[in-house]
Order: C-alpha cells, then structure tokens, then sequence
C-alpha cells in the first residue's frame, strides 16, 4: 500500500486531535474505533471482506503498512472469520499511541513534552500541517451537508467517527444536532464501514461481552470485551497500558 493516501485510521485520529489542546476526544472509543478503521482499510485494499458479522480474510498478501499487516496476520491466524464485535473488543488496544507515534514520524504531527501538577509526564500532539485536518474535514462537511452519496472511505470514515462520539466534538451545541444526525445517517453508504461502526457501539453498549463456546465460563460470569479463550497477543502493536504513564492518560 502506498503512502500517497492517508490511511482511514490516521485520518480518524486527526479528526480527533484537538489543535488547541493537543489533546484527543473520546480517548477510550476511539481506540476501538482505530481497530475498526484498519477492517475498513484492509477491506478496501481487498485483504478482508465481510461474512455476515463476521470477517474474513480473503488475501493474506501484505498491504505494506506494518501496523495494517500485524493485524492481517492475526486475522490470518484465527484460520475462521472472527466476529467484528469480537475483534475490535479483543485486547489490542493501544492503537491510539501507535498511530500518534506514527504520525509523528510521518512528520504530521509534532509531540510537545509538558508536565501535569508540575510532576507527571505528559505529551501533547499538535498538527504541523493543519491544511490535511482541513481537507479531512471539508470532505465530512461536503457528505453532510451536500446529501451527496460520498465515497466509500469518506462514508466509512463518517461512520467511524460517528461510532465513537466524535459527533458532538466536530459538530458541538444545539446548532450542530442536524449535523450529527446527518453523520450518523451516513453509515449507511458503505457496508464494511456500517459493519464495524456497529461493532464499535456494540462493544461501548457490552454486546460484546457475550460468553463465547467456553464451557468452563461460571453461570452469571460475563466476559469482557477484551475476554477470548487462549488470546493471541498483537506483535507489533503495544497493549494499552493498564497503570502506564500519566502522558497516556492526558495527552491523548
């Protein structure tokens, strides 16, 4: 996959960033909805397709991009579809520093050091180049308030960030209800965006906290969203620290 095109979860993330506070909204889903940007990402370069709820890889050929490959990979392993719900709920969270770290070395954004209380570490991420947040955002405006059909990756972009409430932050107050409402009605212009945009609110809502084929689960004892029997780790993309550094906490 070339680097002539920004891939949907670096462009989910750049619509997050704040370019006031350095700071991004909805940290928490929006881990979950970088895991559904690289479905998307992966189906659009024809790696993966949806089956049902389910995803399937359809060609284990390597896009190039090796934090979209790590997950391929894993996809590849599992050997069947996995649900949607079950993979963007599974324990490969910390998608949100791996992107930030990688924008950065792409020269998108630049890490400014500070400190919270004057003792704990933070990074904040500010945007060198505003105009590519511009353009990301003229083409979700364009969708909106156009009622045009937009591309697939803009439809799933719209839906991702729809999933992890970046509505209210893009289109804030009561002047930007019918455009929140019109971004969410965009998930239905594209299938796989649709798919795991669903998947994401799900998780958030613990649908995908449902016991899974494990007969030795307790009655009454639900699993997580992150719970799977014998999970595998994501080799290349570090886990969400559980007690990390405060700059995981504040400046993302």
């Amino acid at each position: 996959m070339g680097r002539s095109r920004r891939t949907i979860p670096e462009e989910l993330l750049l619509l997050a960033l704040d370019p006031t506070t350095g700071t991004t909204a909805q940290p928490q889903s929006l881990d979950l909805g970088l895991a559904g940007a690289q479905l998307v990402e992966l189906a659009l370069a024809g790696r993966i397709a949806p089956d049902g709820d389910r995803i399937a890889v359809v060609s284990p050929r390597p896009t190039g991009d090796p934090t979209l490959d790590c997950a391929l990979e894993l996809l590849r392993r599992r050997g069947a579809p996995v649900r949607a719900v079950h993979w963007i709920g599974g324990p490969r969270l910390g998608l949100r520093q791996t992107y930030l770290s990688h924008l950065e070395r792409c020269g998108m954004v630049h890490a400014v050091a500070g400190q919270m209380c004057g003792v704990l570490p933070t990074t904040r991420y500010q945007a060198t180049d505003t105009a590519i947040s511009r353009e990301i955002r003229t083409r979700l405006d364009s969708a909106i308030r156009t009622g045009v059909p937009p591309d697939p990756r803009t439809a799933a972009l719209a839906a991702l960030a729809h999933a992890v409430g970046l509505g209210k932050h893009l289109y804030p107050g009561n002047e930007g209800r019918s455009s929140r409402s019109r971004l969410r009605d965009l998930i239905r212009h594209d299938p796989m965006g649709g798919l795991v945009a669903h998947a994401v609110m799900d998780v958030q809502n613990g649908a995908g906290a449902q016991p899974r084929r494990n007969p030795a689960q307790a009655p009454g004892r639900q699993a997580g969203p992150g719970a799977r029997s014998a999970p595998e780790p994501a080799h290349g993309v570090p886990a969400q620290p559980g007690r990390g550094p405060m700059a995981r906490v504040v400046a993302h």
